[in-house]
């Protein structure tokens, strides 16, 4: 919390000179019973959320777990994200945004739903790392199918290559060489080079896709330079970073089967109800706008 407020004191001064407020709530996504906490946190308060951005994360780390025994990339970066913002769905107001900070490093994997805690596959930190970046993609086009009906969108963006405390399990000097790589395989293909961005810069896309765009135009895509990427075939290269979004990270049908495979994961589940989804005397069957039949 003291890192925070650091992090954060022009904001609130900021916020103040122009009779507005900040307010810091803990959050350890690590630990779903922070997460959980901090969600009771905000639906006491019960004021509506215009946007919410899942922006922290972890980036290939040493092999091990969050608190509750998840794989410590993909507890943290999806699972963490996954309770909080489906305890807090409802209190954002139609026309608010859901923006999940991913990156062009999903495209070194796909989600693994028969061993997401690797105990039978070999640990490799940054194909974890692809895993956890593709479920946060995938989150975002499954929360924008179950909610935009009630006017809140959802995207995934790619902020760029940034110096930020994610690479902290880095050695020195190893992103710049593989930087270096890439920018090698982009000149041999005749595609221009990927450039570091600043911080300013690489929030942009988040602020472009969470306030600027069109919500049907972001809704359930994968954003980067503040526009909408395409898909791109699985033979391109993970290394070309500016190309695209993999097909199995938008894939609707997967985005489904990550939601229900998270439910279990976390042994919680959640519906958004509207009142429109009851009969008269709540007795019959109904069916939801996913086609999914509950009592």
């Amino acid at each position: 919390m003291d890192k925070a407020k650091a992090a954060t004191e022009q904001v609130r001064k900021d916020a103040a000179a122009n009779d507005g407020s900040f307010v810091l709530v803990e959050l350890d996504l690590a630990n779903l019973k922070s997460v959980r906490a901090c969600a009771d946190q905000l639906l006491a308060k019960g004021l509506p959320l215009d946007m919410v951005i899942a922006n922290a994360g972890v980036m290939a780390t040493p092999f091990g777990h969050t608190t509750e025994g998840f794989e410590t990339q993909f507890g943290t970066n999806h699972l963490g994200h996954f309770v909080l913002v489906k305890r807090i769905a409802a209190l954002v107001r139609p026309g608010g945004r859901l923006i999940n900070v991913s990156s062009a490093g999903h495209r070194r994997s796909n989600v693994d739903f028969e061993d997401p805690n690797f105990q039978h596959t070999p640990y490799e930190p940054f194909v974890t790392y692809g895993r956890s970046k593709t479920a946060n993609i995938l989150f975002a086009v499954a929360f924008d199918q179950r909610n935009r009906e009630r006017g809140v969108r959802a995207a995934a963006v790619h902020p760029g290559i940034t110096k930020t405390e994610p690479i902290r399990h880095m050695s020195p000097g190893w992103l710049q060489t593989r930087v270096d790589e890439i920018n090698q395989e982009l000149a041999a293909a005749g595609k221009p080079p990927v450039h570091w961005k600043t911080t300013s810069q690489g929030a942009a896309a988040s602020v472009w896709a969470g306030v600027v765009a069109p919500a049907d135009e972001i809704g359930g895509r994968y954003c980067q330079d503040c526009h909408v990427r395409p898909i791109v075939a699985d033979e391109v290269p993970a290394s070309a970073v500016s190309e695209g979004v993999r097909g199995y990270a938008v894939d609707e049908k997967t985005a489904k089967a990550l939601w229900k495979k998270s439910e279990e994961l976390v042994a919680e589940s959640f519906w958004f109800w509207s009142p429109q989804s009851f009969t008269a005397n709540n007795e019959q069957l109904v069916e939801d706008r996913n086609g999914e039949r509950h009592d």
